[in-house]
């Protein structure tokens, strides 16, 4: 039990950094599949919830001091805005695990203004259905797809 406990931290961790390392990763030190699933939305949902509730004042801290010479509004700017008034949060959750890293997803969400508790909820739903999709693909066709030197 503790050797699959001490597999699954590093795997937590890189999936707090960017998701699909998660599913590859659980697959890679050979991790039961439910491990790897559970390992992967802790990870995700460990940054969303720092994120969350620091992002904020990560923002006002760190980023103002270092980038308070940027221009407000630019084409990429303009193309957020548009994608979150598009889909909302439920949207930004939903690409947060295929397009985005949960800590790009997550501090979009405490940009716009969402509540921290709707941030949770939506950034679970997403985290738990995608890693069960993406573990389930990687270990149903991980020899195929994964070079052979990650593989067990």
């Amino acid at each position: 039990m503790w050797e699959e406990i001490l597999k699954a931290l590093p795997v937590a961790f890189s999936a707090s950094l960017k998701f699909i390392f998660g599913p590859l990763g659980g697959y890679a030190v050979g991790l039961h599949l439910v491990t790897t699933i559970v390992a992967t939305v802790t990870g995700m949902m460990a940054s969303v919830v720092a994120f969350t509730f620091f992002g904020n004042w990560l923002r006002g801290k760190i980023i103002n001091r270092f980038f308070s010479n940027r221009r407000r509004f630019t084409p990429n700017n303009r193309r957020v805005v548009q994608i979150w008034k598009k889909y909302g949060l439920a949207g930004v959750a939903f690409f947060t695990p295929l397009l985005l890293t949960p800590i790009g997803g997550t501090i979009l969400a405490v940009a716009f203004g969402s509540p921290k508790e709707r941030i949770l909820i939506y950034m679970f739903i997403s985290a738990a259905v995608w890693s069960a999709v993406f573990s389930v693909l990687v270990y149903t066709f991980g020899n195929t797809i994964i070079p052979e030197f990650m593989q067990n």
